[in-house]
């Protein structure tokens, strides 16, 4: 019992001691917004700063559907750009289309987080990278027979030596390519970030009014988890979705951290470029920003082990219409996106 009430104190404290309201003036430009500007670098590890060469190598091998058990997905295949770098599916689908149990989560930004996947499993981009090939109800990659394809391509071979030199062809130069280049999928000049900078013009009033609910606690109560500067806290919430009060529901969190509050919790997303990527939720189960606005309008469909960050928000048609509005605002506009050459052999 003792732990379990620490642990409820805990998360209810560092909630408001991070969260608390914090006093916007909503002026475009205005100092107090600028913490909701990404930094202009991504974050890398110690050994892996991207450069050019390992870019260019990891697009190739994001986009070659040669490195999977049958020869025919590719890391683009669930992550694409056409979907926002996602797939455009409720849940995704794996080996030998097998549907899976949870929605496949975006790329874009992903750099920021200090966990990855909805579960928080993967402590790295070049962890995650590596995990869905190896996954055998994912790509199904056999490791050793896809180094062995790639050290028998020249062209591989050549870009592996420019990104990684003396460090050779193998799982750990595989995966940091992927990451490098997962590292430059970045949503971060929207119309709220023009906004942020100083254009009065780029956000409507609709879309301002929506920013205020969407950062205050009495109302849309949404930044307690997608903060600042990347809409996410990186942090696991169980939210009530419907899909909980299912027969032996997905635990998340649960199954890497077994502490009672992460039972049905899952990654809080980031929500830049939300409009690219529907279907919704981990489950998939919102195929609208106007249904994801009035799941939380009503405080989830489940109380059972609910996050503390959760309450009916008993809001207005007209506010919820505000906050679905300010989330279009979090799209940078597309930019045409080229495909890399695939080596022949």
């Amino acid at each position: 019992m003792f732990t379990r009430i620490t642990f409820a104190a805990i998360a209810l404290a560092t909630t408001s001691l991070l969260h608390a309201e914090t006093e916007y003036v909503y002026e475009a430009g205005h100092p107090s917004l600028q913490e909701w500007l990404l930094p202009d670098e991504a974050p890398y590890p110690k050994g892996n700063k991207p450069n050019e060469a390992r870019v260019e190598l990891g697009k190739m091998l994001f986009f070659d559907p040669r490195l999977s058990g049958d020869g025919n997905m590719s890391c683009a295949t669930c992550h694409s750009p056409l979907f926002g770098w996602s797939d455009g599916l409720p849940t995704a689908k794996g080996f030998k289309s097998q549907v899976l149990g949870r929605a496949t989560p975006v790329v874009t930004n992903s750099a920021f987080y200090t966990l990855q996947m909805w579960d928080g499993r993967k402590k790295s981009l070049e962890d995650q990278a590596i995990g869905p090939m190896l996954s055998s109800a994912e790509m199904n990659v056999d490791i050793g027979s896809a180094i062995r394809f790639l050290n028998d391509s020249p062209v591989y071979v050549e870009a592996f030596k420019k990104a990684y030199p003396e460090e050779g062809v193998n799982e750990n130069t595989l995966a940091k390519a992927i990451a490098s280049f997962e590292r430059t999928i970045i949503s971060n000049n929207s119309p709220f970030d023009q906004w942020v900078k100083g254009d009065k013009k780029a956000m409507t009033a609709q879309q301002i009014n929506g920013f205020k609910l969407f950062v205050n606690p009495e109302k849309g109560n949404c930044a307690v988890c997608h903060s600042a500067p990347n809409f996410s806290d990186s942090g696991f919430h169980n939210i009530g979705l419907a899909s909980w009060g299912h027969e032996n529901p997905d635990m998340g969190r649960y199954a890497i951290k077994p502490l009672r509050l992460m039972k049905g919790a899952f990654k809080t997303p980031t929500i830049r470029d939300i409009t690219l990527s529907a279907p919704y939720f981990h489950d998939g189960s919102a195929m609208t920003l106007e249904d994801v606005v009035t799941h939380y309008n009503k405080g989830g469909e489940v109380q059972t082990n609910l996050s503390p960050n959760m309450k009916t928000l008993n809001l207005s048609q007209s506010e919820q219409a505000d906050l679905v509005e300010f989330m279009k605002a979090l799209t940078t506009p597309p930019q045409p996106f080229t495909l890399p050459v695939i080596p022949a052999h």
